[in-house]
């Protein structure tokens, strides 16, 4: 017995011109410039020259293709994707450049000033290529010996590794080759002037390392016999130590720093609020029109070469077309996006209280724009905006509210604020506890739980009361 079932499936296809769109919402200025340049080099159909004073040609267009999109390709664009002030010489660069010598190339040139054997300076080399990013060596001593034997065909010993270490350790900046907090805090310690404060520092760090990291002042006090001053003092020069002595270094090769440059401009004027989309030195784009005279020509001729020509020419003329076209509708989404943005935190941008900052997800904007949830993410992806109050990610408008006591929802980038004033009015030697925080928080009209302090408190980077204690 046969039987017959019939299925419905739905499915969704997007059109090149959505396809390009999509992506290029997704682009920064500065990699939207790098994308449009590619293209200009990728398809001869687009053009960034200024266009030439010339007569149309005949409307008359042939079947095979459809032209009357360029009817007015060498007028000016209706967009424009930049304020065009500057010559082609004179476009403003927007990466600075900076020569930097790397943590590895710096104890390589110091190593170099040291009296040592070809067999010394090899083992300290691959000493110093053990070194984590932070100037730490974390390998066992033992391994190192191993590994110099079986990888470099070097025979040393567990003394002769640990005296190469110890020259190292006298490189700068102080601290470089330590194993650990500990030896590093030392390591800087004895290259100061021995006063009585840098001793008692020693030996608070040598003696009572844990009781040090723990914060038990009053123990250390008690058993070095230090006064609260003497402690004071010891832990003044401790705390002005570098715990990193690596990061001092940059260690990549990155002679190019990237600098931030903003998507949109939010100016105030005259009391309002003006929003633009500056495009700096991303060129002006058009059709070619030679390139559309040339598929005329080639479509209405019989030659199949010429034929061939047409079909390769009407290709890449569909591409540029689309290009352009996912150009202006990119300008028009970010643009209907942002200012759906300042419409909504309009009480924010015009003085920057971050108290003024509204809870706000995607899906809000979504509803007063028309876009989709996934548009409005593309577009808040790596996008900057310019204020009068500075220059701000828009990742950072987005935010979960909680409500207050009042029933009204607040921004929890707000609640953060205050908790953070909170912690920094508290009395040092004696910090609020999370409890503490959450009976204060409550106080001043905030509902939050314990949870909730101890996650903001993390995301803050603000340590447990323990170790926020001072003497």
């Amino acid at each position: 017995m046969l039987k017959q079932e019939i299925a419905l499936k739905q499915t969704q296809k997007l059109s090149p011109l959505q396809i390009q769109t999509i992506k290029l919402i997704e682009l920064p200025v500065q990699e939207l410039e790098q994308r449009v340049r590619k293209e200009l080099e990728e398809n001869p159909v687009l053009d960034d020259s200024a266009p030439e004073n010339k007569e149309e040609d005949g409307d008359e267009q042939p079947r095979e293709v459809s032209l009357s999109e360029l009817k007015d390709d060498d007028s000016i664009p209706e967009y424009k994707l930049h304020v065009n002030n500057y010559g082609k010489d004179e476009r403003p660069q927007y990466n600075t450049f900076s020569v930097k010598e790397s943590f590895t190339q710096s104890l390589m040139d110091q190593l170099g000033f040291r009296d040592l054997t070809e067999h010394q300076h090899d083992i300290a080399a691959f000493i110093i290529g053990s070194l984590d990013d932070d100037g730490y060596l974390r390998r066992d001593i033992d391994s190192l010996v191993d590994d110099l034997a079986f990888r470099m065909n070097i025979t040393t010993t567990r003394e002769e590794v640990l005296k190469m270490l110890h020259i190292i350790q006298q490189f700068d900046p102080a601290g470089i080759g330590a194993r650990d907090l500990k030896e590093c805090l030392l390591i800087q310690l004895k290259g100061l002037k021995q006063t009585q404060d840098v001793v008692n520092a020693e030996r608070i760090l040598s003696d009572y390392f844990q009781e040090f990291s723990n914060k038990h002042f009053q123990k250390i006090m008690n058993k070095l016999s230090l006064s609260q001053e003497e402690m004071k003092a010891a832990m003044s020069k401790i705390t002005k130590l570098n715990p990193s002595p690596g990061g001092q270094i940059d260690d990549s090769y990155n002679d190019q720093a990237q600098q931030i440059v903003p998507d949109f401009i939010l100016t105030m004027e005259n009391g309002e609020l003006q929003l633009s989309m500056p495009r700096f030195s991303i060129p002006e784009i058009r059709i070619n029109k030679n390139y559309a005279q040339l598929l005329m020509d080639a479509a209405q001729s019989s030659e199949r070469q010429k034929k061939e020509a047409a079909t390769f020419v009407k290709q890449k003329m569909d591409s540029a077309k689309w290009f352009v076209e996912a150009l202006k509708q990119r300008h028009n989404t970010l643009l209907s996006t942002m200012q759906a943005i300042v419409d909504y935190q309009h009480d924010y941008f015009m003085d920057g209280d971050e108290a003024h900052l509204k809870p706000m997800v995607l899906k809000d904007i979504a509803a007063k724009t028309g876009f989709d949830i996934s548009t409005i993410s593309r577009v808040v992806n790596s996008k900057y905006i310019e204020t009068h109050f500075g220059i701000f990610p828009l990742k950072y408008f987005f935010s979960e509210g909680l409500e207050n006591q009042h029933g009204e929802e607040v921004s929890t980038r707000e609640l953060k604020k205050v908790l953070q004033e909170c912690v920094d009015n508290e009395d040092k030697q004696k910090p609020l506890t999370d409890d503490e925080l959450v009976t204060i928080m409550n106080e001043k009209g905030y509902k939050v739980a314990r949870r909730t302090i101890a996650k903001y408190r993390d995301q803050l980077g603000i340590p447990k009361a323990r170790l926020r204690k001072e003497l």
